[in-house]
This record gives C-alpha cells, structure tokens and sequence, in this order.
C-alpha cells in the first residue's frame, strides 16, 4: 500500500523554504504527503507533530524509538502519545536509506538525542542564545494556540548519532546533499512544526558559541502534496489511524454507589 502511494501523481498544496536558524508550524491534511529536503546541501531539522485538533496528542519519541528503532527510515512510523498511541505518520521515502549503520555505529534521523535548547546552552556557558531549535519550534507554533509547554522531544531529521562503547551520546557531520529528502504520509491530521538546527550539518558543534556553527547553516525546503486520485487512499484500504482501544481504567476499582 505505501509503495503505492509513494508512486502515486501528486499535486502540490504548499511549497516554503525555512531560512537558516529559523522555525515554522503548518497543517496537513489527514492522507498528505510531506517532503522535507535538504536544498543546498546537508542541515539537520528538529521535527515536532500534534494532532491538528488536539494538542495533548503528539509526538512521543521515546515510544517511537521502542515500537520503530533509534534512527528512523523507510515505512516506520511516528507514534503519538498516550492515551492515544496511534501512528502520526509513515515514512514514505529516505533518500539517506543508503547511509545505514557507518563505522562507529551510528545512523541518520536520529530519535536518540533532543533538541538544544536555551537551558542546556546556559548550562554549557552559551548566555542567552534565543535560537535554538526549542526557541525556534515556540515561536512557530505560537500563531497555532500552542506554547511553550507544547514543544515535546523531535526527530533530528539528517542527522547522525549513536552511543559509544559506554553509552555517551555522540553525534557525527549531516551526510546529506542537496536535494536529499524524507518523505512522510499524514496519518491524521497535523500540525508540524520545523527547526533549522542552529548547529546547521554539526561539523562545527559547539553549544557553547553558537556564532562559531553559523558557516555550517543552510536552510531547508518544505512541500505538502495531496494524491491527485481521490479515491485512491480509499481503494488501497487506507484510513485515518484509530486512537488505541484501551478501556483506560488503569485498574482503578470505583467505590460502590
């Protein structure tokens, strides 16, 4: 079925480039196709998702990490919280499928790490950087209703990272080129929201000088498709995912009336 739609004629519904240190939030219909590229060359974007209608069903990594992998690719999914717990979306396409696990085991879209953000950059001696991926994603949704309290743990889409033989997050340089691409099928409808990672391809990471990574920023390009077959979704048997079937008692016994 995905395959299918992957290959389907498409038309265009949204077309943007978000500038270098920057954020943006846009909705997406329930059966979208969502492409994010990488246009001169490779940056790392920080990835949010909510269900467009309620904001407390969102993205939850480290669920996604259990049920999918460390390092998302092709046809694995992006869960959202309890007590929902449905798919937001499905890889449609990687163009970076290629990458793999490199030498030092590492891999690319990582769901192992978070975002940076202005309280670590403190901690780290950076001062008051207001553009961080976290800062970026609160400014974007702002226009949407959300704040900052709605910001969650995203996907570093392009870039590269692992543990090492004692369990230390690392991260590696961005392998993407221009015009790499992931592809996501809208699972429901959503709200996205997008970062340019300040730390740009992270072959210059120092959260400690933000000024010193600003050669290593480029920017990145958003498209939104619909089918150009409306029927098609429906004759492959596809249907906006159902919010789990837990009863959610939780095991809790009410006192008799």
């Amino acid at each position: 079925m995905y395959e299918a739609i992957r290959r389907a004629a498409r038309e265009r519904v949204d077309d943007f480039t978000l500038a270098p240190r920057d954020g943006r939030a846009w909705a997406v219909a329930a059966g979208a196709v969502v492409r994010i590229s990488t246009p001169e060359g490779p940056q790392v974007g920080d990835l949010n998702l909510w269900n467009r209608h309620n904001r407390h069903e969102r993205f939850w990594a480290s669920k996604t990490r259990q049920l999918q992998s460390s390092h998302l690719s092709r046809l694995d999914r992006l869960w959202s919280t309890a007590p929902f717990l449905r798919p937001l979306a499905t890889v449609l396409a990687d163009s970076l499928a290629w990458y793999g696990r490199d030498g030092n085991g590492a891999r690319v879209h990582d769901l192992l790490g978070s975002r940076c953000d202005p309280y670590a950059g403190l901690l780290a001696g950076a001062g008051g950087y207001d553009f961080h991926c976290h800062s970026n994603l609160v400014r974007a949704v702002r226009p949407f209703g959300l704040a900052e309290h709605d910001v969650h743990d995203v996907v570093n889409l392009f870039q590269v990272t692992g543990l090492d033989d004692r369990g230390r997050y690392f991260m590696s340089p961005s392998p993407a080129r221009a015009g790499d691409a992931v592809e996501l099928l809208a699972e429901q409808d959503l709200l996205m929201a997008l970062s340019t990672c300040p730390g740009g391809d992270l072959s210059a990471w120092a959260l400690d000088s933000p000024a010193a990574m600003a050669s290593t920023c480029r920017p990145l390009r958003v498209q939104v498709f619909r089918l150009a077959d409306d029927g098609l979704l429906a004759r492959l048997g596809w249907r906006p995912a159902c919010v789990s079937a837990y009863a959610g008692r939780h095991g809790i016994v009410e006192p008799d009336a």
